[in-house]
């Protein structure tokens, strides 16, 4: 079989497309026939080293997927032979077949493609617990998403409001801003790229400070990080929680503790992959709960371009260039 391999650190140039043996299935375990692979910015910083799990080389980046069940192993029976599924994988989802724990695979409805389907659990299962969990959103609350028109920038706009809040969306575009819109939010604004100066920080932060109004954000999802926290942090509400989700802006800012103390606010850091492992039962009911606001039509993943397997370099190298709107998804013949 076919598989996209990381044998050393580096960029997605890096990356190679050549045979491997195919996975021998075991107990507890089940073989997949891979038809969609998520791309994520995980992926983006594990090739090279930069993300918090380094898994041993060679392997093969694609921390989601859908496929169909090839084979069960002995003890197997949430599954079968010919279901529809998809996992979060961490790892090793850019292959032809995958082998994979039962209890990390989900059934998805015949309504749902592959590519969708692809595009769904760590994005939306991320935003899901950041909101639910860290960030008690709750109806009423105002909530600023920096990144918004990304992947999991557009599952917290979709999540926000199912979930009753007022929803801006802050992007580096209008064509950006206009996605997520189109996606629920009720209001977006354009910042500039980054680096920034202080002069530039204190016009971003005036510009979330407007667009917060008088009491500013209950709520900020922040997966950009860099020179783009401080000044959103500026804007948060008192007692406001501010959820750290990731770095897409390529820096790990250094807030001021002292915003923290005036706004009487916590900053809340956000690791969906850790919290899924230590607890499984919540993970269940999440995932659950998330198929059934897809079922209802409150949720669904935009998925904006798509790459065969062989280009699998290719699309996780448009992801790193953050140019991507919505999930880039490879899909597997």
């Amino acid at each position: 079989m076919k598989a996209l391999l990381s044998k050393t650190t580096g960029g997605p140039e890096t990356l190679s497309y050549e045979d491997v043996d195919s996975p021998e299935v075991r107990p507890g375990f089940a073989v997949i026939s891979t038809k969609a692979v998520g791309i994520n910015f995980p992926d983006v910083l594990m090739i090279e080293d930069k993300y918090q799990m380094k898994p041993p080389r060679p392997f093969s980046p694609g921390g989601e997927l859908s496929g169909v069940v090839k084979a069960i192993g002995e003890g197997v029976t949430n599954v079968k032979v010919g279901d529809r599924i998809l996992a979060n994988t961490g790892w090793g989802g850019l292959a032809e077949e995958v082998l994979l724990p039962a209890n990390r695979l989900w059934h998805i409805p015949d309504s749902m493609p592959h590519d969708v389907a692809a595009a769904f659990i760590l994005t939306y299962g991320t935003s899901y617990h950041a909101l639910k969990d860290r960030g008690h959103l709750k109806a009423g609350d105002t909530m600023l998403v920096l990144g918004a028109a990304g992947g999991v920038g557009l599952s917290a706009v979709e999540l926000g409001k199912a979930m009753g809040a007022r929803v801006v969306a802050a992007c580096s575009s209008q064509e950006k801003c206009d996605l997520a819109i189109k996606h629920g939010a009720d209001a977006g604004v354009v910042y500039g790229r980054g680096p920034f100066d202080r002069d530039g920080q204190k016009a971003l932060g005036a510009l979330f400070k407007e667009a917060g109004g008088e009491n500013g954000f209950d709520v900020i999802y922040d997966a950009v990080g860099g020179d783009y926290a401080e000044p959103a942090l500026r804007s948060i509400a008192w007692e406001g929680r501010y959820l750290v989700i990731g770095f897409a802006a390529g820096d790990i800012p250094k807030i001021p503790l002292n915003l923290a103390l005036l706004k009487g606010c916590d900053i809340v850091g956000v690791f969906w992959g850790t919290w899924t492992t230590k607890n499984p039962e919540l993970f269940a009911k999440s995932v659950e709960e998330l198929l059934e606001l897809y079922a209802q039509g409150k949720v669904k993943p935009h998925v904006s371009e798509r790459f065969p397997l062989s280009k699998g370099a290719d699309a996780i190298a448009h992801l790193g260039s953050r140019k991507a709107m919505g999930k880039v998804v490879v899909t597997v013949d």
